[in-house]
């Protein structure tokens, strides 16, 4: 077998390049898009409002007992560890502040997200790629209806309301039993409990939280509907768009977080 030529190799290697930037952008423009839309008081109409409550419910509502439970379990390990760790190792201070940023900055967050694109972010995927492939989407268009503003941006807001919200649910849960673990059933301690939270809890840090949880929110719905928007309107497209989906998303959700993480540390 010949091997291919330097000219061979820099054509396909500028090929793949030029694919992977249109994606990239593509991305980007409908994340604009999306966030222009959602500060739209025109986007939030009935049949909108009615996406929208939908997507919230399965995405959220319909799991938030057993997502509830799963993470106040593993909040309640992983404070049980870190709280014993610090304190055989004398540094019982410092384990409150230690459990909270571990937990309710990094933890909960970027396992809420993941929770989500398993639950949500791939099931939006297919449903938009079988909508492209059986052409509902461009008989929508062709009735006057936009899909954007009526099927997909819905579909995004309700996707981060819903990371927001569960991320609230599960960081609240988690500060209850960490107060708990370190304090028991001692109430007079609540001023020093706040005291610790208002030195976490700054405004520089609330606010690289809330943006991660919202780029997390807008990742997990946006980057499967790009996707899927992108392929072969081939039935056995369809599979291979939703993994390229998923594949992107979990690339972009490590991004976030670590892109957070050097905000705060470096």
């Amino acid at each position: 077998m010949t091997s291919d030529s330097p000219t061979d190799f820099f054509t396909r290697f500028g090929a793949s390049l030029l694919v992977w930037l249109k994606s990239w952008r593509a991305v980007s423009r409908f994340t604009a898009v999306a966030i222009v839309e959602a500060l739209s008081p025109s986007t939030y109409n009935s049949a909108t409002r009615s996406v929208v409550l939908k997507q919230i419910y399965f995405t959220a509502w319909q799991i938030l007992p057993r997502f509830t439970l799963f993470s106040a379990l593993l909040s309640y390990v992983l404070i049980q560890i870190v709280v014993d760790t610090a304190r055989n190792f004398g540094l019982a201070d410092y384990a409150l502040e230690g459990v909270i940023r571990l937990l309710v900055l990094e933890v909960l967050p970027l396992m809420t997200a993941l929770f989500v694109a398993l639950r949500s972010g791939a099931a939006t995927g297919t449903e938009v790629v079988l909508m492209n492939i059986h052409n509902e989407i461009r008989a929508m268009e062709e009735s006057g209806i936009d899909p954007l503003r009526f099927e997909l941006i819905p579909r995004v807001i309700g996707g981060v309301i819903s990371v927001l919200a569960l991320t609230a649910v599960t960081s609240a849960l988690a500060l209850l039993f960490a107060y708990f673990v370190v304090y028991g059933l001692q109430y007079w301690n609540l001023p020093d409990f706040a005291r610790v939270m208002a030195h976490i809890f700054d405004l520089p840090a609330l606010a690289i939280l809330w943006a991660k949880v919202l780029a997390f929110g807008l990742a997990v719905t946006v980057i499967p509907i790009t996707e899927a928007l992108a392929a072969p309107q081939k039935l056995f497209f369809a599979p291979i768009a939703v993994l390229r989906g998923m594949v992107r998303l979990f690339f972009v959700l490590m991004l976030i977080e670590v892109l957070s993480l050097a905000l705060k540390y470096i």
